[in-house]
């Protein structure tokens, strides 16, 4: 029962993150007398991850990103054999909030759904600002590296909970904030997917043609901040202990040696 709750919890962390952000970016940042723009979508992004990890955090972790699955796993977070259930998951939800936005956006006169993109990400002739294929991938990874690796970082210890999803959000903002105009920032493969399944079912056939680099990208990314995080904070190379003075009065330099590595309170 736990498990499905994490799930659950993954679809619904999942639909937000993609309703809030690329809604905002749909509905919001095009319009004539008061759009919100790049700066306002980034935020929105940022404030939905901020608002999930408070929300979710302590049931599923509130991955909403199967690049952040990935990289959970490699750290040893979370089991494998969970992983692709988490990722499931956040497509049901990206996929889910994606067909209401789609549905939102035809309500008014002279809708052009499809004209309006839903968000979706791509490079070339469709990247915002004509960036090329190859600048496009190494944006995303090394985008998508930073963002799980600050992600799995400010989450290793309980407490860090209080504070960690301000990072977490603050984190993505600043992502966005560099690549909407490169890639229109995907970073997570499940909010890429969902505006490219919408668009094919819409005859427009371009994003799922090019969503295989925003799954390459940011799954390469994570795997790397997965390896990389557990790596950096790994403590097997603390000073060697000293002989405890007799009798041994805590805190003496082995026992200070000790809690810092995290092995002794």
């Amino acid at each position: 029962m736990f498990a499905t709750k994490k799930f659950l919890a993954e679809v619904f962390g999942t639909f937000w993150l993609t309703f809030g952000g690329c809604g905002a970016a749909v509905l919001s940042a095009a319009q004539p007398d008061g759009g919100i723009g790049m700066l306002g979508v980034s935020l929105s992004f940022g404030l939905t991850a901020l608002t999930m990890a408070y929300a979710l955090g302590p049931l599923s972790g509130a991955h909403l990103n199967p690049a952040v699955t990935l990289g959970a796993a490699v750290a040893g977070r979370i089991a494998w054999p969970e992983a692709i259930p988490y990722m499931v998951a956040q497509l049901a939800g990206s996929v889910g909030a994606t067909c209401l936005l789609a549905f939102i956006v035809s309500g008014t006169a002279g809708a052009d759904i499809a004209g309006s993109t839903l968000a979706a990400n791509g490079y070339g002739a469709h990247s915002p600002a004509g960036y090329s294929a190859a600048t496009c991938f190494v944006a995303e990874l090394v985008l998508s590296f930073f963002l799980v690796a600050i992600m799995l970082s400010v989450t290793r210890e309980r407490r860090q909970a209080g504070t960690a999803p301000v990072a977490i959000g603050l984190a993505l903002t600043l992502a966005h904030l560099i690549s909407m105009p490169i890639t229109n920032t995907s970073l997570n493969p499940a909010r890429s997917t969902g505006p490219a399944v919408v668009l094919y079912a819409l005859q427009q056939e371009w994003a799922l043609h090019q969503l295989w680099m925003f799954w390459l990208a940011p799954m390469t990314g994570g795997l790397l901040a997965g390896w990389l995080v557990p790596w950096l904070f790994r403590t097997g190379d603390a000073p060697a202990a000293r002989p405890c003075p007799s009798p041994c009065t805590r805190p003496c330099h082995n026992h200070a040696v000790a809690s810092s590595n995290g092995s002794l309170s």
